[in-house]
């Protein structure tokens, strides 16, 4: 017989967050390495997606979103961002911002297209780029600040280039893109007729700078795909809400991919996001104030311990460099600490050539209990 799996995915394996969730699991580790509140969401938010169920809301919603979600969104980006999208034509409602991105490569990838993106880079980008065909083509943030060099920036483009892939805030570094920076790229776009697809899903997570959305600056509404989801701003992850937010020639892009995807999304939980987006100011200075809290504790609890750590200007992780202790393997790094009882990622898996790399990535999106439980349980590196 032959090899089942095809070529594009053979070097892939399983997921670096699969993996560390499970030894977590196996050895009753703390879980900081995968991204999921270990809290609930919003009460009224769940209490939305009950009264949906009992209307009798179970069956297939629209294609490209339930109307009352796609109101909720041009309002939100009325709103936050001074964007005036129009709710029926330009957003595609789909099963979190993994798909949103996924339909949205291959929709716009052919075979031998490249996609610039930035690593270390959340995993799902690369097999995403390889399974539509593309070609990766990386430019590297470097330590400690997380910078790029434009001219590296500048040499990733070419006539081949397709798509810029964009996170800002950045999972894993928690970089936040100046507008400088952000600026740049937007005119690379410009020049080589490049898309952009902007992951903000931390977009209301930000603790130093400002967020800036691709789609505001001059002549990148037209060429943007803005991708966001419910999960990390609602703690809510396992709803798998997420959205595409483009102009008409784009949506009817991913649109045509999604729909052979996942067609839709939860046609009740889509009910509950339209009652979400409707938090008020309060609920989202609440939610930076809360992580704001978790990051300061545990920057400052873990360079106590001996770590090196830069506090994340945005998102909810943080990279700490480990090299005080004695190990030069990421992974080594990150079985050790399995074996104290705490789970990370080790950041080498979002390289595009996997290297030794000297930080673990840490989530804080925990309650304030477990993230006291890992650091007491690492405390067993000062011994």
């Amino acid at each position: 017989m032959r090899t089942p799996l095809n070529r594009r995915l053979a070097g892939f394996g399983t997921s670096i967050f699969t993996e560390m969730t499970r030894l977590a699991n196996e050895h009753g580790a703390v879980n900081l390495a995968q991204g999921f509140p270990d809290f609930d969401g919003p009460q009224f938010v769940k209490d939305s997606a009950v009264a949906a169920i009992r209307a009798g809301h179970g069956q297939y919603a629209r294609m490209s979103g339930i109307p009352p979600l796609h109101a909720a969104l041009a309002a939100k980006y009325r709103l936050s961002w001074g964007l005036d999208y129009r709710a029926e034509d330009e957003f595609t409602v789909t099963s979190g911002a993994t798909e949103a991105i996924f339909a949205s490569i291959n929709a716009l990838c052919d075979v031998g297209d490249e996609v610039v993106m930035f690593e270390p880079f959340y995993d799902s980008y690369r097999a995403s780029v390889c399974m539509a065909g593309a070609v990766p083509r990386v430019i590297t943030l470097k330590a400690p600040g997380w910078k790029f060099d434009p001219a590296e920036a500048r040499r990733a483009f070419s006539a081949r280039t397709r798509v810029l892939l964009l996170n800002t805030p950045h999972n894993p570094t928690g970089k936040v893109f100046t507008r400088e920076e952000m600026r740049l790229l937007a005119d690379l776009c410009i020049e080589f007729d490049v898309v952009c697809i902007a992951d903000e899903v931390y977009e209301h997570l930000v603790f130093e700078g400002q967020h800036i959305c691709m789609a505001t600056l001059p002549g990148m509404r037209e060429r943007t795909i803005t991708v966001s989801s419910l999960g990390k701003t609602f703690s809510l992850t396992g709803w798998k809400i997420g959205w595409a937010a483009a102009p008409p020639p784009l949506t009817a892009a991913v649109r045509a991919a999604h729909q052979f995807v996942t067609f839709c999304t939860a046609t009740p939980l889509q009910h509950a996001a339209a009652t979400a987006l409707g938090a008020g100011a309060d609920y989202y200075a609440d939610l930076l104030s809360s992580y704001r809290r978790k990051r300061d504790y545990l920057t400052q609890e873990l360079t106590r311990l001996g770590f090196e750590v830069k506090a994340p200007e945005g998102t909810y992780f943080v990279l700490a460099n480990f090299k005080n202790f004695g190990f030069d393997d990421d992974v080594a790094f990150c079985k050790h600490m399995i074996q104290l009882g705490v789970a990370a990622i080790p950041p080498s898996a979002f390289y595009e050539v996997p290297q030794k790399v000297p930080f673990v990535r840490f989530a804080f999106c925990k309650r304030d209990e477990t993230l006291q439980a890992a650091v007491a349980r690492l405390e067993q590196l000062r011994a």
